[in-house]
């Protein structure tokens, strides 16, 4: 995971984020795993919810979605998997050649996820202000990714502040909207945070559509998190700010498509030389309207500009009117200098 924070020709890093889309069941959790690898991407995230540490029977629904659940505490209660089942999805992942990452919500949270062997952590945008969540999160050395989606300058920079010297950072813009409508994406804020900090960044998108990532990445973004859902028809609250797995296959290829030709910039003049052949054949000549004899004066009515684009240019043109013929020409016949006097 490092290697994306030092080796400057590193591919675009896409996140196929499940966070809930598996709904408690283990099952879909490693479905969910076989459909981002197919996909291309780089890393499958979930999050480690452990109801009795995190949170209260108090904790009010962000969305009332789930006639199961009387509270969000039991949604949560459903919602966790036990550190044999987060062995296995760390392991399956691993298999299928991803980074594994979840996001813990509370320290022991972190703890279990430390003993699988986490090779970066996520934070998510409600946690940016756990100052000691941080504070062990960055004692490990491990790079921390920052969601910024609720937060302030001032919240980012005393974050920054806990975590940064201690381990490598990245940091992504967010809006917890869900889904998050194009105007509200914030893509001017990836340069803010470059300028402000010095520090890679990133989107994670809610937008559930391909286009603020691919803009993202013409912006500069070297990580991309993006909600998945096997279906749009699947059950969840956000499922309407994910995408489908074929579509992360397409932020993949295109992120990867954008990154090289940034990293390539062209010089117009050297490419038109590289491609003289080509312009020859599909440029345009000076010929003859009609057929013309010996002696004729020029006329505008008496050229054209037809392919290819082997004899005198467009930009010749001018030139020609009001001169004399010294030879009879075809309809079609491109005119050369030799032609006229």
């Amino acid at each position: 995971m490092q290697q994306w924070f030092s080796n400057p020709e590193r591919p675009v890093f896409v996140i196929g984020e499940v966070a809930q889309a598996h709904d408690g069941s283990l099952g879909t959790a490693h479905a969910f795993i076989d459909a981002v690898a197919a996909s291309g991407a780089h890393a499958v995230k979930f999050q480690t919810h452990l109801a009795h540490a995190e949170s209260t029977r108090h904790e009010p629904w962000r969305v009332p979605f789930s006639t199961q659940d009387e509270t969000r505490y039991d949604y949560w209660k459903r919602m966790e998997f036990t550190e044999p089942q987060w062995a296995g999805l760390a392991a399956h992942a691993r298999e299928r050649g991803l980074v594994f990452l979840s996001t813990p919500f509370s320290i022991e949270a972190l703890e279990l996820l430390q003993g699988l062997g986490v090779r970066a952590w996520k934070v998510g945008s409600g946690e940016l202000t756990n100052e000691p969540l941080l504070e062990r999160m960055a004692a490990t050395g491990r790079p921390v990714l920052l969601s910024t989606g609720m937060a302030t300058w001032d919240e980012i920079d005393r974050a920054m502040a806990l975590v940064r010297g201690d381990a490598p950072v990245a940091l992504l813009q967010c809006t917890s909207a869900y889904p998050c409508p194009p105007e509200r994406v914030g893509l001017n804020v990836l340069g803010q945070m470059r300028d402000r900090y010095g520090t890679v960044v990133g989107l994670s998108d809610h937008s559930g559509t391909i286009y603020p990532s691919l803009a993202a990445v013409a912006l500069g973004a070297e990580i991309l998190e993006v909600h998945v859902t096997l279906s749009r028809s699947a059950f969840g609250p956000d499922v309407p700010a994910s995408v489908t797995p074929a579509e992360l296959g397409q932020i993949v290829e295109g992120s990867r498509s954008i990154r090289v030709s940034l990293r390539n910039p062209v010089n117009k003049d050297e490419l038109s030389a590289e491609l003289y052949e080509l312009k020859r054949a599909f440029g345009k000549s000076v010929v003859a309207e009609r057929h013309l004899v010996a002696g004729h004066v020029l006329t505008a009515g008496d050229l054209s500009l037809k392919k290819p684009g082997t004899g005198l240019p467009p930009s010749r043109l001018p030139d020609l009117i009001g001169r004399t013929l010294v030879r009879a020409v075809a309809a079609d016949e491109l005119i050369t200098d030799e032609d006229v006097g």
